[in-house]
């Protein structure tokens, strides 16, 4: 059964790394939307970056919000780390153990997921920004325009029900990685792990998992820190999904541009 297990999650992974590659493709061979996903992701991470000042700038959720805001709603480029995606379903039982391989297959699962809604965003960026230019615009009003783009973008674009399944697989991830603090020699497991995983070709992964394993594990000494962290981002981020989808657009500019 373990094995079954195994296999089932290295096709989801090389399913999902399949279909990240394909878009990645697209946008290569279309500059501008290349161009204009770039600048949605861009606004993104800003836009995280806005809605969490408070607990990136300190406190017991710093270092989880900075994991996030690197490893989940970042604007950095992941294609080492899809590529070790790609080649990880040989090496899945030798290198990760059965606990790590479900966050493996979710972290993929949402890369996927969440470069297929950016893709829309992009395809719908374009065509808002060839509408509407702001060459030639004050500063401070091409500023809000840009952030109504994103906004009509994001209304145009829809997919409501897959922005929340988004919000819950970022949650999950969260939770797996808080119960993964809770085996029992799992963190002296993946630092062995850290020299095979390099010689194998895997160090971006291994890097996310014991970051995030070290970043809940930080969390756990404080009493219900990292239930508390993961409700706060789906308390805001939920905030966030509805009034982008439903509060006056001016009043919703004026929310991004303040953090959301």
């Amino acid at each position: 059964m373990v094995t079954i297990l195994v296999m089932d999650g290295a096709q989801t992974i090389r399913e999902a790394v399949s279909k990240v590659f394909a878009l990645r493709s697209e946008s290569v061979a279309n500059p501008q939307l290349g161009s204009a996903i770039a600048e949605v992701k861009l606004f993104q991470a800003q836009r995280f970056s806005k809605t969490y000042a408070d607990i990136l700038g300190g406190g017991t959720y710093q270092r989880a919000a900075q994991f996030f805001l690197e490893d989940l709603y970042g604007d950095k480029d992941y294609s080492h780390r899809d590529t070790q995606f790609s080649r990880i379903a040989g090496a899945l039982q030798k290198l990760l153990p059965q606990q790590a391989l479900a966050t493996a297959v979710l972290l993929a699962k949402l890369h996927a997921m969440t470069e297929e809604l950016d893709h829309a965003m992009g395809f719908a960026w374009l065509e808002l920004r060839n509408a509407s230019p702001t060459n030639g615009l004050q500063p401070g009003f091409a500023k809000m325009e840009t952030t109504l783009r994103y906004l009509n973008a994001w209304r145009s674009v829809g997919r409501r029900d897959e922005r929340r399944l988004q919000l819950t697989s970022v949650l999950d991830i969260g939770r797996n990685l808080s119960r993964l603090t809770q085996t029992p020699g799992l963190r002296l497991m993946l630092k062995m792990m850290r020299r095979p995983a390099d010689a194998a070709g895997l160090g971006d992964l291994q890097h996310f998992l014991e970051s995030g394993f070290d970043t809940f594990a930080q969390m756990t000494k404080t009493k219900n820190a990292a239930p508390g962290f993961l409700a706060l981002i789906e308390q805001r981020e939920t905030t966030l999904m509805d009034n982008l989808f439903d509060a006056p657009p001016d009043e919703m500019a004026a929310r991004l541009e303040s953090g959301g």
